[in-house]
């Protein structure tokens, strides 16, 4: 493992995804878990936890964790550097043009395009994150409903939520 080959792996994954940290979240996992193998599965769902609390943006966070285990403080940087380098030059392309495009028809309609696959991808993660039963049981899906309801109905502030659901996996799993 090469600290070129950890660049490449994240710029790629920086240049495919659409859609944000969340839709980043399958496709770094099955790049550092499944096919390169640098980390276990359960390293991974430790970072995507450690990740969901940590501010900043996902993607960045998820690169960081994944380089720093991987190859320390080097491999931070460099697969830090990989995930954002893409999107840097795309955004600064885009920027240039958008303004002038951002009411064409075509435009609006890759968009539109893009939003259903955004969620999509989001959802996978999800999916794939709850399959293993390790960490996803009746108490966690209730925690997980709980927060949905107050959070998507009762409009409750989400750093609440996020407090509410420390407390209560201390509660439940702390042995």
């Amino acid at each position: 493992m090469t600290l070129l080959k950890l660049f490449l792996v994240f710029a790629k994954i920086g240049l495919f995804t659409v859609g944000g940290g969340y839709a980043m979240i399958p496709f770094i996992q099955k790049e550092a878990v499944e096919i390169n193998k640098w980390i276990t599965l359960q390293d991974f769902i430790d970072i995507v936890t450690v990740d969901a609390v940590t501010p900043g943006p996902i993607a960045v966070n998820l690169a960081t964790f994944v380089g720093y285990k991987v190859y320390g403080v080097p491999g931070a940087i460099v697969a830090t550097f990989g995930v954002v380098l893409p999107s840097l030059v795309l955004v600064t392309i885009i920027a240039a043009f958008f303004y002038n495009f951002r009411n064409n028809n075509i435009v609006q309609a890759i968009l539109n395009g893009l939003k259903p696959a955004i969620v999509a991808l989001i959802a996978a993660a999800i999916y794939s994150l709850i399959q293993n039963k390790a960490i996803f049981d009746f108490t966690s899906f209730l925690i997980a409903l709980i927060v949905f309801v107050a959070v998507a109905i009762l409009n409750t502030h989400p750093i609440w939520m996020i407090a509410f659901s420390g407390l209560a996996g201390l509660a439940v799993y702390w042995r």
